[in-house]
């Protein structure tokens, strides 16, 4: 056990509160078929990413908004096995709502659908992709997070699972959690997360009320 403190928490969504990977991994496998990509690569690179920016790199040529569309429309469609990870709904239930936000790669309708399903709050302080203009591993999308919070990205801890997501917030200067929930230990190792923990249920939260006291089972 260690503890730290920090003033607010901004955490991934996919892999962090949610697992959506079969149904990502199911979609973008379809999708690879269908352009001759080899699925095992699509899906491994399009997870912790915008999926425009996943497009971008494998179908340059394409009508890539057409195509980010058509990914987005079948992502909000499958929702078979969304369900909240271990530990999520107690830790957000001890958090107060002004010292946590999320912070995803996906966008703004899917995050809504997804959290939905999942019975997790929609909260209404949420960065998708739908607000930034470089996705992650820039750090743009914490540096909003956590100014969305009123907080310098310093002074918060990001959660995440996927090594674009962590180099993200260290990059926007915030410490990381990251779980290997979707990706191996040595992955999330060599994005140089400051802790690595098994989900969300070894994370305990106080708020002193001048922040957040963390008491991580590492």
């Amino acid at each position: 056990m260690t503890s730290t403190s920090c003033s607010a928490l901004l955490f991934d969504m996919d892999g962090v509160l949610i697992d959506s990977t079969p149904a990502v991994a199911r979609v973008w496998h379809q999708w690879a078929i269908e352009h001759g990509l080899d699925p095992d690569e699509v899906v491994h690179r399009a997870h912790g990413r915008p999926s425009v920016a996943t497009i971008r790199d494998l179908l340059p040529n394409s009508d890539i908004e057409a195509e980010d569309r058509e990914v987005e429309r079948r992502e909000i469609e499958d929702l078979d096995g969304v369900v909240p990870l271990p530990g999520v709904i107690e830790l957000l239930n001890s958090l107060p709502a002004e010292r946590w936000t999320i912070v995803t790669s996906c966008t703004r309708p899917l995050a809504l659908v997804r959290l939905r399903a999942a019975g997790l709050p929609t909260h209404t302080k949420l960065i998708t992709s739908t607000d930034i203009t470089n996705g992650k591993p820039h750090p743009e999308p914490y540096l909003k997070g956590a100014s969305l919070l009123g907080y310098p990205a310093a002074d918060c801890i990001v959660v995440e699972d996927a090594p674009a997501g962590i180099r993200a917030g260290k990059a926007a200067g915030a410490r990381v959690i990251a779980f290997p929930t979707t990706m191996d230990r040595q992955e999330l190792q060599n994005a140089r997360a400051d802790w690595i923990l098994r989900n969300c249920a070894d994370i305990r939260a106080a708020n002193d009320g001048g922040g957040l006291i963390l008491t991580l089972s590492v």
